[in-house]
C-alpha cells in the first residue's frame, strides 16, 4: 500500500525548544488510514493536521473501542533521527487490537506510517537535551450506530507532538499514593491492552491522590488488594536488598516496553531482577529494616521516574529525597542510546 502525501499550505509556527510541555503542541501534518470489510485497511494518506469530522452517534464516543500506543523519536548528534524499539510498540498495538475486537494492522506497515510522517514533520523534532517527538498512534471506532457490537469501520490515526519531560520534575524523586479504595484493572480484563477505557477508570484515583498533594497512583491486585502492580501510566521497580523486583506480566498490567529494555539491561549488568508478586506489607517490612534500598517507575513518556515517597493508608515510605544510583544509571544508558550518545549492542535504534 502505498502512503499518499498533502503536504500543508500553512505550516504551523515551531517552538523554542526551552519552552516545551508535554502534549501541548502539534506537528504540521498527520497519518490516517482507514477499515472497511469489504477493503480492509486502505486509503493511507498524510494530511495536514487537523479536526476531525464524525457523527454523534460514532461507535468510540458510546462504547469506548479504541486503542493507542506511546513512542518517541530523538534527534541524534550524527543529524539522523531515531526510534527506540519501534517494531515492539507496533506488536503492542495488535495485542491491544485483539483484545478491543478491533482488526490487526500490517505491523511493517505501520511502522512504515511512522517513519513516513516523521520524515515528512522531521524539523520538528527538537534539539534540545531531554526533549523528544512523541508519536501516538491510535486506532478508533467509527460505525455510526448505536448499539453494543464490534464496530465495522475504523480508523488509524498518528500524530506526533514535540515535548519537554513528562514529568516537571524531571529526574527527581516524584511522591506517589498507593491506592487501596479504587481498582484499575483484573485478570482477564483489559489491563494489559493500552485502551482508552483503562485510563479513563484511573482518574479518579488520580484526581483523590493529587487532592492530598501526590504526583501518582500505585495501583494494586484487584481481586486482593495486597499486591503491587504498576504506578499510573509507568511500569514500577522496587529495589530490595540486592534484588530488584517488578511485578509478573498476569493479564493486569501493560507489558511496557522501557520495562522489559530496564530488565535487559540490569541483566546485562549482573543485576538480580525478579518478575514476582510483591506485597505491600513486604514492601513495608523492608522499608522498616532498611532493606529498600530505591524505587522506580518506568515508560516511554518519563523513562525512568524514581519514587522518592508512598502514602499507603497511615504510613508514610520514605525511599529517598534524591535520585538513587541505579535509577540514575539507567536513566543515563536509555536516553543515552534513544538519542545516539552511547553505542546499541542490543539493536534497539531504528534510524531515519
Amino acid at each position: 500500500m502505498n502512503i499518499n502525501i498533502q503536504r500543508t499550505e500553512k505550516p504551523r509556527p515551531k517552538p523554542d525548544d526551552s519552552n516545551l510541555q508535554f502534549g501541548k503542541i502539534f506537528t504540521d501534518h498527520m497519518f490516517v488510514m482507514d477499515y472497511n470489510p469489504e477493503q480492509g485497511w486502505h486509503d493511507a494518506r498524510i494530511v495536514p493536521y487537523g479536526p476531525l469530522n464524525y457523527d454523534p452517534a460514532t461507535a468510540v464516543f458510546h462504547y469506548g473501542q479504541a486503542i493507542f500506543e506511546g513512542m518517541k523519536a530523538y534527534a541524534a548528534p550524527d543529524g539522523s533521527i531515531q526510534l527506540f524499539r519501534p517494531e515492539e510498540n507496533m506488536r503492542r498495538l495488535n495485542q491491544s487490537n485483539d483484545r478491543i475486537c478491533i482488526p490487526p494492522v500490517d505491523e511493517g506497515f505501520a511502522l512504515e506510517a511512522v517513519k513516513t510522517l516523521v520524515d515528512v514533520d522531521r524539523d520538528w523534532v527538537p534539539q534540545a537535551e531531554g526533549t523528544s517527538l512523541y508519536i501516538r498512534p491510535f486506532i478508533i471506532a467509527t460505525d455510526a450506530f448505536l448499539g453494543l457490537r464490534v464496530s465495522q469501520t475504523y480508523q488509524f490515526i498518528i500524530i506526533l507532538s514535540p515535548v519537554a519531560a513528562y514529568y516537571p520534575q524531571g529526574i527527581n524523586p516524584v511522591n506517589i499514593y498507593v491506592e487501596t479504595e479504587y481498582v484499575r484493572a483484573v485478570r482477564g480484563g483489559t489491563g494489559y491492552a493500552k485502551t482508552a477505557g483503562n485510563y479513563a477508570a484511573s482518574l479518579k484515583a488520580q484526581q483523590k491522590a493529587a487532592a492530598k498533594g501526590y504526583v501518582q497512583v500505585l495501583w494494586l491486585d484487584g481481586v486482593e488488594q495486597k499486591y503491587v502492580e504498576e504506578v499510573g501510566a509507568m511500569n514500577v521497580f522496587f529495589q530490595i536488598g540486592d534484588e530488584v523486583i517488578t511485578p509478573p506480566l498476569e493479564g493486569s498490567i501493560l507489558p511496557g516496553i522501557t520495562r522489559e529494555s530496564v530488565m535487559e539491561l540490569l541483566r546485562s549488568w549482573n543485576v538480580q531482577v525478579s518478575e514476582r508478586r510483591l506485597s505491600m506489607e513486604e514492601l513495608s517490612q523492608a522499608y522498616k529494616d532498611g532493606q529498600l534500598v530505591e524505587a522506580f517507575g518506568t515508560g516511554t513518556a518519563a523513562v525512568i521516574s524514581p519514587i522518592g515517597e508512598l502514602c499507603w493508608g497511615s504510613e508514610i515510605i520514605k525511599i529517598s529525597e534524591e535520585t538513587g544510583p541505579l535509577a540514575k544509571r539507567l536513566y543515563s544508558t536509555l536516553t543515552g542510546i534513544q538519542t545516539g550518545a552511547e553505542a546499541d549492542p542490543f539493536g534497539w535504534i531504528v534510524k531515519l
